[in-house]
């Protein structure tokens, strides 16, 4: 570096940050076997050895990276169903597709699948069971994320006409909101 310029200044947030922008846009796109640390780095344009330093490892890296494709999640309990239904059916939230794409990219890897779980299960599925009120709440948290997944799957992957069809998509809302609160609510 010649005295003419200034040194680059180094800011681990934003460096991490960057890392982990360029991750997920490659598991999401490659899966976790699919994508490699080198080429995650050279997307984000660090060094390969800035991912050990900040995330540990290439599993660790995904962690985050899982944690952050979960953290905005629909939550589906009997006040917000009717909200739920149309987002699921009507909402074109890149974020949550992303979310399932990653997941359908990675699941084939035995450790992405479990860490994918774990994080479900540890976040999105105990925030929606701790929303929902009687008996076998966990349980039922796990069914309505199938559902939303399901949902997610058929509309947004598959591309399922009927589900894309703006003319039957506000017919549809009211059998939705119906079966997630049949999931969701608790007879008296």
């Amino acid at each position: 570096m010649s005295a003419d310029q200034p040194a680059r200044r180094r800011d681990a947030t934003a460096t991490r940050a960057t890392i982990l922008r360029a991750a997920q846009a490659a598991f999401t796109e490659r899966g976790y076997d699919g994508a490699g640390v080198r080429e995650i780095a050279r997307a984000a344009e660090v060094d390969p050895r800035l991912i050990g330093k900040y995330f540990g490892s290439k599993e660790g890296l995904f962690t985050e990276v899982v944690e952050t494709a979960f953290e905005k999640s629909i939550m589906m309990t009997s006040d917000l169903n009717g909200e739920a239904a149309r987002a699921l059916l009507s909402g074109d939230d890149p974020h949550a597709t992303d979310g399932l794409l990653l997941t359908l990219r990675s699941v084939a890897n035995p450790r992405a699948a479990e860490i994918m779980r774990t994080s479900v299960e540890r976040n999105y599925q105990a925030r929606l069971a701790a929303g929902l009120p009687g008996p076998h709440r966990t349980g039922r948290a796990a069914l309505l994320i199938a559902i939303c997944a399901g949902m997610l799957l058929n509309r947004t992957v598959l591309g399922t006409a009927a589900l894309n069809d703006p003319d039957d998509v506000e017919c549809l809302i009211p059998y939705l909101h119906a079966a997630l609160d049949a999931v969701a609510a608790v007879d008296s």
